[in-house]
C-alpha cells in the first residue's frame, strides 16, 4: 500500500472509537487498557498457574506479563526473544506484534518466556490461518499479515465490540479513497505510549507508524487483536462511512458526511468541556479555604 505523504488539507481525525475531526486542539481521553489478571492455584499458593493475556495488549505489555508471570527481571522476555524461535510470518520480520494471541495460558512449574511466547504464536497460527480467517483475508484482496494489522487497529480504535465491524468499514473506506487512516491508536504505538492522548504536535510525528503523514496500513500490527477484532477485519460491516466518534458512552456515530460528523464533533466536544468544567469545580470545593 502507498506510504507517501498525505497532503495536509485533509481533515484530521483522532482516535479510540471516535476518529474525530481535530479543530480544538485538544486530545480526546481514551480508556487505559488494565493489567491482565493472573489466575491463582487452588491450594492458595501466591504463584499463577494460569497466565490471561486480553485482547489489544502490545508485545511490549505481554513481554511484561509473562516477566511478572514466571517473576523475572524486567526485561528477560524480550531478551528470550532471539532464541525463542518464533515462527512467524516472512511479512512480520521477526516482530511478534499481532501474533502474541490473546488467552489464557497455563504456567507450568517450569516454564520459560520461550515456551510462553512460542504457545502464543502457534495458538495464532491456528487462529488466522484457518480457513475462515485465511479464505476472508484473500476475499478482500489482502493477505493475513494485513488482516491481521486491520484487526489490532479495530480493537484499538472500537469503544464497544458491536461497532468493530463498522470502524473495519471505515478503515477500508478510506484506504479505498486513498485517505490517511489518521487514527490517534497508531500515533500512540510510534511514540511508545500507552495512555491515549494525541495532541496536536504528536500527529507530526517522523514514523511509518504515523497514519496522520503516512498512507496505507503501519508496517505491522499495533497491538494483539482478538477473535472479535479479526472477524471484524475479514467481514466488515456493510457501508458507506469514513468517520466515527464516540460522543458519549455507548453512542458512537458512523458517517460518510462531513457536515454531519462536524455536528456529532461539536456536540462532543461541547460534553468534553462541560466534564473539565464539572471536575474542575468538584476539585475547587474540595481545596481548603484560605484562613
Amino acid at each position: 500500500m502507498q506510504t507517501n505523504t498525505p497532503s495536509r488539507s485533509i481533515s484530521r481525525l483522532t482516535r479510540r472509537g471516535r476518529l474525530a475531526l481535530v479543530v480544538t486542539g485538544a486530545a480526546v481521553a481514551g480508556t487505559a487498557v488494565a493489567a491482565p489478571p493472573l489466575i491463582l492455584g487452588d491450594d492458595g499458593d501466591s504463584r499463577p498457574t494460569t497466565l490471561v493475556i486480553q485482547e489489544g495488549r502490545r508485545a511490549s505489555q505481554v513481554y511484561a506479563d509473562v516477566d511478572k508471570a514466571l517473576e523475572l527481571p524486567a526485561g528477560s522476555t524480550k531478551k528470550s526473544l532471539a532464541k525463542a524461535g518464533l515462527k512467524l510470518p516472512g511479512d512480520a520480520d521477526g516482530n511478534p506484534e499481532g501474533y502474541l494471541f490473546p488467552a489464557t495460558y497455563p504456567l507450568k512449574e517450569k516454564a520459560t518466556p520461550e515456551q510462553l511466547l512460542a504457545l502464543m504464536v502457534e495458538t495464532a497460527d491456528k487462529k488466522f490461518n484457518g480457513a475462515p480467517i485465511a479464505a476472508g483475508a484473500q476475499r478482500n484482496a489482502m493477505n493475513v499479515y494485513q488482516a491481521v494489522t486491520i484487526a489490532s487497529i479495530v480493537q484499538a480504535e472500537a469503544s464497544a465490540k458491536a461497532d468493530m465491524g463498522k470502524v473495519a468499514r471505515v478503515i477500508f473506506n478510506r484506504l479505498e479513497r486513498g485517505m490517511p487512516l489518521q487514527t490517534d491508536s497508531t500515533v500512540d504505538y510510534a511514540l511508545g505510549r500507552s495512555t491515549p492522548g494525541v495532541e496536536e504536535r504528536d500527529i507530526e510525528a517522523d514514523s511509518p507508524y504515523n497514519s496522520y503523514t503516512r498512507m496505507g496500513l503501519p508496517p505491522t500490527p499495533i497491538d494483539n487483536p482478538g477473535e472479535e477484532a479479526m472477524r471484524a477485519a475479514i467481514n466488515p460491516t456493510p457501508g458507506d462511512w469514513l468517520y466515527f466518534i464516540t460522543v458519549k458512552p455507548g453512542d458512537t456515530r458512523f458517517t460518510a458526511d462531513y457536515t454531519e460528523h462536524q455536528s456529532d464533533l461539536a456536540e462532543f466536544n461541547a460534553r468534553q468541556q462541560k466534564g473539565k468544567q464539572g471536575q474542575k469545580g468538584k476539585q475547587e470545593q474540595a481545596e481548603p479555604g484560605e484562613g
